[in-house]
């Protein structure tokens, strides 16, 4: 597979040769044939590869390239070659311009996207922030509790060493524990640019839900987890894919709030859905979807949540599509609903 850099230089090379083309068709045709208007899908197509600076750079050689072609062609009405090539002129600036400013407009699309995404980070990180901190608590009492165990274990007469030993070894371990729980949230709350590369989804799954233990337990949700030990390391941003699997799990929470506390349970899956792709699955048995359009729920500012921004589920599928992956939203017959996305494996898609 090429390089992003091999893609573009045979691209622009491409170019060279379709422009060679269009001075060639522009200068030995008739003046009436405006051939130099063609310079205007040149220009778009290498609006892909060129900044702003190199396509305007681009447009002007192709204004050169009209005016050399008229003064070279030797058929046809002066007058018609010249109100065409000042025509091909005008569509070469009008088409350069557009593509400029289509650019432009996809560059601010993709900054207030990324605005979003750090937007939704945060509001995850806010509403685990009960569970964090009972996670980070959890490892810092046992921490201080081994601590006054072996205070007491050396106060003896002898002091008891081995015992004071295997408690220095359970703190150490307990802050070990605390430290991973810090370290997963500053992933989430990155605003790093994505670093795509293979990784373990089970694992990237194991680490959200150590991060949501306590919404579950406090929320008194039922977990059952049925992973495929076999698959093989997805390929993607493994912070982003994490933020679409938090956003599942606390969306599930929330979806099972109004049922009776015996029956909340939460069903995770992963299975290879294709030689190429792996698939994961996050089941409720909350409110289910509605009815009429279950995939209304991944339209932005949709939302059944009193204090919700509907976010959530848009900037999920758009995380996954840009992975090459995707996701959807299925009813289930006895209640509740399954979101079920899948990732291309490492080296089984386009990493572009």
């Amino acid at each position: 597979m090429l390089s992003s850099s091999s893609r573009r230089t045979v691209a622009l090379l491409v170019l060279g040769v379709v422009m060679a083309a269009i001075f060639a068709a522009d200068t030995l045709t008739d003046y009436a044939v405006a051939a130099a208007c063609f310079y205007a899908a040149v220009i778009l197509a290498a609006s892909r590869v060129l900044s702003g600076r190199g396509l305007v750079r681009l447009a002007a050689l192709c204004i050169g390239l009209t005016g050399l072609s008229f003064f070279l062609t030797r058929f046809g009405t002066y007058r018609i070659g010249l109100v065409n090539s000042a025509i091909g002129m005008l569509v070469i600036g009008i088409t350069t311009w557009l593509a400029l400013k289509m650019e432009a407009a996809k560059a601010a699309v993709q900054d207030a996207q990324a605005r979003l995404l750090r937007v939704a980070r945060a509001s995850t990180v806010g509403e685990l922030t009960t569970s964090i901190a009972h996670e980070v608590n959890q490892p810092l009492a046992a921490i201080a509790s081994s601590a006054e165990a072996s205070q007491r274990w050396l106060a003896q007469d002898p002091p008891n060493v081995d015992k004071a030993r295997q408690t220095l070894a359970r703190i150490l371990a307990d802050a070990h524990r605390a430290s991973d729980v810090i370290a997963r949230v500053r992933g989430l709350t990155r605003g790093a640019v994505p670093e795509r590369q293979g990784f373990d989804l089970n694992q990237a799954l194991l680490e959200m839900l150590a991060l949501s233990h306590s919404e579950l337990e406090q929320h008194a949700v039922t977990l059952s987890t049925q992973l495929d030990d076999a698959l093989p390391p997805v390929f993607g941003d493994r912070v982003q894919v994490q933020q679409v699997i938090g956003n599942l799990i606390l969306n599930a929470v929330d979806a099972m709030a109004d049922v009776p506390a015996g029956s909340r349970r939460l069903v995770l899956r992963s299975w290879r859905a294709s030689p190429t792709r792996v698939a994961m699955s996050v089941r409720d048995h909350g409110s289910g979807l509605p009815l009429d359009a279950p995939e209304r729920v991944f339209d932005a500012f949709w939302t059944t949540k009193s204090g919700g921004l509907g976010l959530g589920l848009s900037l999920s599928r758009s995380i996954l599509e840009a992975h090459d992956g995707q996701i959807r939203a299925e009813p289930v017959a006895d209640g509740g609903a399954c979101f079920v996305f899948e990732l291309p494996i490492d080296g089984g898609g386009p990493h572009g």
